[in-house]
C-alpha cells in the first residue's frame, strides 16, 4: 500500500477520534438502558434504530452502541464495513443490559475496551472474541498504536498475530528504547526478528518480519518563497533517502516563523498531517548560541530572517516535543535534554532539510539551559505529551446522584483514589476497582503529598473532597504542596521575570479542579432560599485561624446585614465558639431572626431545623452541622427560609 494510501486511513480515523458516540435502541426498555449509559458517555447521542440513519452517522462516529438482537445489527452494518482502521467500534447490548459484546473494531476501534467499559458500568458481562485477548496475549496492532507506531506492511499482520497465538511469543528488534510485553523477546540483529521496530529504511529481514515505523523524526526545513510542496517533498525523499530514514517516521515539521503561512510548506505538511512546529528568529539563535559550533552558519540566512541558522536548530527545538516528562529536572543540567542531530543541513534546490530525532542524552555536563529555554521547552512539550494528570473532585454530599457526571467520569479515569476515608465510603460503589490510600481528619497535608507524589509517578489520582473542593476543602492545600515541591519552586524562582506558565502548565504535572455541590448549596436548598441575598461564609474552626481574625469577621458579617453561612460551627474541643457567635448575632439583629441548622445534608442521616438567633442553641450542633442566620430581611414561610432579593419593589413598580 502507498505511503499517500495509508496516511488517508490514518486521517480518516482521526477525524472520528472525537467522543461522537451514537446509541442505537427499538423498545422502550432499551431506550431506557440507552438513557442509563448517558452515566457512562455524556455526551453520547440517543437514536430510534433505522437502517439509513446508521448509515448516515457510519462515517461521524467514533463508536456506535445497539441494543437489540445481533443479527438485525450484523445485517444493517455489513454492506458498511470496510476497513478496521476506519470502521467506528461497534458494540451490541441486549435489552436487559446482561451482556456487552464488541462486535466490530475491537483493537484499533476500541470496542474491546468499550465493552469491558460498559460492562463495568452495569455489572454486565463483556463478550470478547478476538484471539489475543481470550488467550491473554498482547494485540500487536494495538499495542503498536499504544506506542505511537505505524505499521509498515499490514498485509502480514494477521500471520504473525496467528504465530503470536501459536507460539506464545515473538522476537523483536528495537532501534529505539521502548517496553516491550513479556511475550516480546529482544534480539539484536534484524535477520532474527518477527518485528522490527526502526526508523531506517534499509536493513536485512525475514521475508514474513513485520515493520513498524517510530515517528520519531522532526524535519528542520528552510526554503525559499514561492517553492512548490512537490519540489520540498522531492528534497524531503531525497535527504531520507541518501541518509537511509523512513518517510513513515516523520513525527513533524519545524521552521522558522517567517515561513509558517509559506504556500508550498503548508501543502507539504497538510498532505500528510505533519504538524508545523514555528520558531522565532530569537529561539534559533538561542539554540544556535548553546552550541555554535554545531551548526553551518550563514550571514545570508540572517540577514534574510534574522536567524543564522533555521534548519538545524528548528529541528532540534522540535524534537524537545518527545521528551519524556518524567525525565524533566529543572533544577539539574538541562543538556542532559538535548534531542539529537541525525541529519546536518542539506540544500536541494530552493530546500533546506535537517533532521533530529527524538532522544534523552544522559551524563552531559556543563550544558546549562537558561530560563528562557526552559520556558521554550515546556511549551514545546506541552502539546506533545501526555502528562501525568491530578484530579481535585467535588463529590457534594456523597451520594452517587449528586456527583457530576464529569466528576464521575474522572474518578473512572483515574488509577488511584486519595482522600478522607469518611468521605471515601460514601462513594465505595465507585471505587471499588481502584487503588485507594484513605487517611484519617487531620492529615491532609499527608494524603495532598501522597497524590501528589504518586501523580508525579505517571498514575493518574483523584484527590476525593466532600462537597466542593475550592471550599475549605483540598484544592487551595493540593496547589500549596505542589508550590512547595523543590523542583517546582525552582522553575518559579528562575522564571520570575519571564512571564512563567500557570503552575497547571509544567510539564511535571497537569491539575483539574471538578467542583462539587457544597455544603452550604446542599443546606440552602433544604431550607428553601435563604441565600438569595448577598451573604458571607466563616468557618468557627480555630485549627488554621486565630479566633480573633474569626471574631472580627463575624462582627464585620452581622454588623454589615449579611446572611451569613457557619461552617465547622462546635466540635469537642472547642464547645464555646457557636455561643460567641451567636452572642455577636444578638447585637446586631432581632432575637426573632430566622436560622437553618441542617445536619448531613442529603444524606440518610439528614436533619433539617428551622428556628430564630434566641432559641438556635437548644438543638444539637456539631461538626457535621452548617448553621445559615438570615439578614434583617429574611423570613420564614410554611417551614422555609427565606431571603428575598428585592424584586416585590418591581412588583410595586409593576401595579
Amino acid at each position: 500500500m502507498d505511503i499517500e494510501s495509508k496516511k488517508q486511513k490514518t486521517e480518516d480515523r482521526s477525524q472520528k477520534s472525537g467522543d461522537n458516540i451514537f446509541i442505537f435502541f427499538i423498545t422502550l426498555n432499551a431506550k431506557r438502558l440507552a438513557e442509563s449509559l448517558r452515566g457512562l458517555y455524556h455526551d453520547a447521542q440517543i437514536l430510534k434504530f433505522k437502517s439509513e440513519t446508521v448509515s448516515e452517522v457510519w462515517n461521524k462516529g467514533r463508536s456506535l452502541i445497539f441494543i437489540m438482537a445481533t443479527g438485525i445489527v450484523v445485517r444493517t452494518i455489513a454492506p458498511l464495513i470496510k476497513d478496521k482502521k476506519t470502521d467506528p467500534a461497534v458494540v451490541v447490548l441486549d435489552e436487559k443490559g446482561k451482556f456487552a459484546i464488541s462486535l466490530l473494531s475491537g483493537h484499533l476501534g476500541g470496542a474491546n475496551e468499550m465493552a469491558r467499559e460498559i460492562a463495568g458500568f452495569l455489572g454486565a458481562k463483556a463478550v470478547i472474541t478476538t484471539s489475543s485477548d481470550i488467550n491473554n496475549l498482547p494485540s500487536i496492532d494495538l499495542w503498536a498504536k499504544g506506542n505511537g507506531l505505524l505499521i509498515e506492511n499490514e498485509d502480514l499482520l494477521p500471520q504473525v498475530s496467528t504465530d503470536l497465538i501459536n507460539n506464545g511469543s515473538l522476537k523483536v528488534y528495537s532501534d529505539i528504547e521502548i517496553e516491550l510485553p513479556d511475550e516480546f523477546k529482544k534480539v539484536s540483529r534484524t535477520e532474527e526478528a518477527d518485528i522490527v521496530i526502526t526508523n531506517s529504511s534499509v536493513f536485512s529481514l525475514q521475508p514474513s518480519a513485520l515493520i513498524l515505523r517510530p515517528k520519531n523524526l522532526v524535519l528542520g526545513i528552510g526554503c525559499n518563497s514561492g517553492t512548490t510542496a512537490e519540489e520540498i517533498e522531492e528534497a524531503v525523499r531525497s535527504v531520507l533517502n541518501e541518509n537511509n530514514l523512513s518517510f513513515l517516521s516523520i513525527h513533524s515539521i519545524a521552521t522558522i516563523d517567517i515561513k509558517a503561512n509559506e504556500k508550498g510548506l503548508k501543502e507539504f505538511s497538510e498532505k500528510y498531517d505533519f504538524k508545523i512546529n514555528i520558531y522565532t528568529p530569537d529561539e534559533l539563535n538561542a539554540v544556535v548560541s548553546l552550541y555554535p559550533s554545531s551548526f553551518s552558519l550563514s550571514d545570508v540566512a540572517f540577514n534574510a530572517t534574522g536567524a543564522y541558522a533555521v534548519a538545524e536548530p528548528a529541528a532540534l527545538l522540535g524534537a524537545q516535543g518527545g521528551l519524556c516528562p518524567s525525565r524533566v529536572t529543572p533544577d539539574k543540567t538541562m543538556g542532559n535534554l538535548r534531542p539529537k542531530l541525525l541529519v546536518s543541513k542539506h540544500k536541494i534546490g530552493n530546500v533546506t532539510v535537517a533532521v533530529a530525532e527524538y532522544s534523552v542524552i544522559d551524563g552531559v555536563e556543563n550544558d546549562r539551559w537558561g530560563p528562557q529555554k526552559v520556558v521554550e521547552f515546556l511549551g514545546s512539550v506541552a502539546s506533545e505529551i501526555k502528562r501525568p494528570k491530578l484530579y481535585i473532585v467535588g463529590t457534594g454530599p456523597g451520594g452517587i446522584e449528586h456527583i457530576t457526571p464529569y466528576a464521575q467520569d474522572a474518578i473512572r479515569k483515574s488509577d488511584v483514589i486519595v482522600g478522607y476515608g469518611t468521605y471515601l465510603d460514601l462513594i465505595k460503589d465507585l471505587i471499588k476497582d481502584k487503588e485507594v490510600v484513605s487517611t484519617g481528619m487531620t492529615q491532609e497535608i499527608d494524603r495532598c503529598k501522597k497524590a501528589v507524589e504518586l501523580a508525579l509517578s505517571g498514575k493518574t489520582v483523584s484527590v476525593i473532597s466532600g462537597g466542593d473542593p475550592g471550599i475549605y476543602a483540598m484544592a487551595g492545600l493540593v496547589f500549596e504542596v505542589i508550590k512547595e515541591r523543590d523542583g517546582l519552586s525552582v522553575i518559579s524562582n528562575q522564571l520570575k521575570d519571564l512571564n512563567p506558565l500557570p503552575i497547571t502548565h509544567y510539564p511535571s504535572l497537569s491539575v483539574e479542579v471538578i467542583p462539587g455541590i457544597s455544603a452550604l448549596n446542599a443546606c440552602a436548598a433544604r431550607l428553601g432560599a435563604p441565600l438569595m441575598h448577598d451573604f458571607a461564609v466563616i468557618s468557627l474552626s480555630d485549627r488554621l485561624t486565630d479566633w480573633d481574625l474569626i471574631e472580627k469577621r463575624l462582627i464585620a458579617a452581622a454588623m454589615s446585614d449579611f446572611v451569613t453561612v457557619i461552617y465547622n460551627p462546635k466540635s469537642m474541643g472547642r464547645p464555646e465558639h457557636i455561643n460567641r457567635a451567636r452572642d455577636i448575632f444578638l447585637r446586631h439583629r432581632s432575637t426573632e431572626t430566622p436560622v437553618g441548622i441542617v445536619k448531613g445534608a442529603m444524606r440518610e442521616n439528614e436533619k433539617i431545623i428551622i428556628t430564630n438567633l434566641r432559641d438556635m442553641l437548644n438543638y444539637d450542633i456539631d461538626m457535621q452541622t452548617t448553621v445559615i442566620i438570615g439578614n434583617s430581611q429574611t423570613f420564614i414561610w410554611n417551614n422555609y427560609m427565606i431571603t428575598p432579593r428585592g424584586y416585590e419593589k418591581k412588583f410595586e413598580n409593576a401595579t
